[in-house]
């Protein structure tokens, strides 16, 4: 298996201490704590309370620092924008379950298990006679 980071046969989650994520990104590590202050990129804590990036964390610092300088976006503007993004990928994920389970649903339907069909016939009721 290879030491590579970004190789696809690593099954565990890389971190990166913060002057690393920060050379990563391309920014200075005081950015990354602005940016954890403000809620942007909240990177997982050790024990000690020292910050770890994951990779998921350096794109997102990358798309942070893309929307500032390329799209002229404030930091509440990509707060907000990073929190709508998020709570998409929530509902889409909420979605895609449930889509799923319908397709469970579906496969174990048996039409002669169903309930059967209401009639709307009227009836009438007529009391017995006595004999």
């Amino acid at each position: 298996m290879s030491d590579d980071p970004k190789s696809a046969g690593s099954s565990r989650a890389e971190f990166f201490m913060i002057s690393v994520a920060a050379q990563l990104a391309g920014m200075h590590a005081q950015t990354l704590r602005t940016y954890d202050r403000l809620g942007l990129v909240t990177p997982q804590r050790t024990s000690g309370g020292g910050r770890r990036y994951s990779a998921r964390d350096v794109e997102l610092l990358r798309e942070v620092q893309r929307l500032s300088q390329d799209e002229g976006v404030n930091l509440a503007g990509i707060k907000r924008i990073i929190e709508l993004t998020n709570q998409v990928e929530a509902l889409q994920q909420r979605v895609d379950e449930m889509s799923a389970e319908l397709e469970r649903l579906r496969a174990g339907y048996r039409p002669d298990l169903s309930p059967p069909q209401r009639s709307t016939a009227l009836v009438v009721w007529q009391p017995r006679h006595r004999r």
